[in-house]
């Protein structure tokens, strides 16, 4: 089976696992996906990752994050916005406030992959990757 977008195949993996409560989730490794998830523990979305070597590609091992009072999931929701068919770039001044400010933009900039308050911060712009709430 070819994948045509393996990070939003890995932001389906994030979502489906939480969904169903599990405590960890195993992803194929890449540098792409790996930023990304620097940014989700930055943000606090998650408890913690490390990279396993396999002598092949690499497994992302990710400690999901979810409430101590009532259980839920930290990460209400993740969605993948700009797609291989059909890619979003924007400005500095276009970074978008994701459910009014309480969820993140995940932007993909000359920078590194940022959060939106980061880009921001950092006065760029880039490709919006998608949210995260």
């Amino acid at each position: 089976m070819s994948v045509s977008d393996p990070i939003a195949d890995f932001l389906t993996m994030i979502r489906n696992a939480t969904r169903v409560k599990h405590q960890r989730l195993d992803a194929p490794a890449s540098g792409y996906k790996e930023e990304i998830i620097k940014l989700l523990l930055r943000e606090g979305y998650i408890r913690n990752y490390k990279r396993i070597e396999d002598g092949r590609q690499g497994i992302l091992r990710i400690y999901l994050k979810y409430d101590r009072v009532d259980g839920s999931s930290i990460i209400e929701g993740i969605d993948r916005i700009s797609t291989p068919g059909r890619r979003v770039y924007i400005g500095k001044g276009e970074i978008p406030r994701i459910r009014g400010g309480l969820g993140t933009a995940i932007i993909s900039s000359p920078k590194g992959v940022l959060s939106g308050a980061e880009a921001s911060q950092a006065g760029v712009g880039g490709e919006l990757v998608g949210s995260v709430w």
